[in-house]
Parts: structure tokens; sequence; C-alpha cells
């Protein structure tokens, strides 16, 4: 059992606090009848699987040196780096 630790909290803080602990619990969201729960994990999965793309960086914009690849607009991208020495 962890010790006991002082209440470090501002008034404010604590006050804030004890307000938000006051308010009623949240409503179940409204759902279509006879749709299914998911867990959460299912919402954390990729919706597309990674790909790995020779390409640029100039001034921040990514550039492929492939054109024919087209990266979808909000796209993540990890850029490998090489000094060009080995």
């Amino acid at each position: 059992m962890a010790a006991p630790v002082a209440d470090a909290r501002s008034p404010d803080r604590r006050a804030r606090d004890e307000q938000i602990a006051s308010e009623p619990p949240l409503a179940f969201p409204d759902l279509p009848t006879g749709a299914m729960p998911l867990p959460v994990e299912a919402y954390a999965r990729r919706r597309s699987r990674p790909m790995a793309v020779a390409g640029v960086v100039e001034n921040g914009l990514v550039r492929p040196l492939d054109p024919g690849v087209t990266l979808p607009e909000h796209s993540r991208v990890i850029i490998v780096a090489s000094d060009g020495r080995g």
C-alpha cells in the first residue's frame, strides 16, 4: 500500500476537481438497434499498412523519387536519411 502524500494542489485546482467529481456521469451514446460493441483496440488499429518509398525531403516537403508513387494527403511518413558517405 502506498504511503499517503500531502495534497499539493492549489485551492482553485482542488475546487475544480471537486466540481468535476460532483457532475453526473455522461449518458451512453445513442446507438442504432442491433449495433455490436467493439473493443477500443478496433479503433486503434491502423487502417493501412506502412509503405517504404525512396524519396527526398526538400524544404520540409517529401518528394518520392518514383513519379508513379502518390501519397494520400496528411500521410505519416518516416524518412531515413543517408549522408552519402558509405
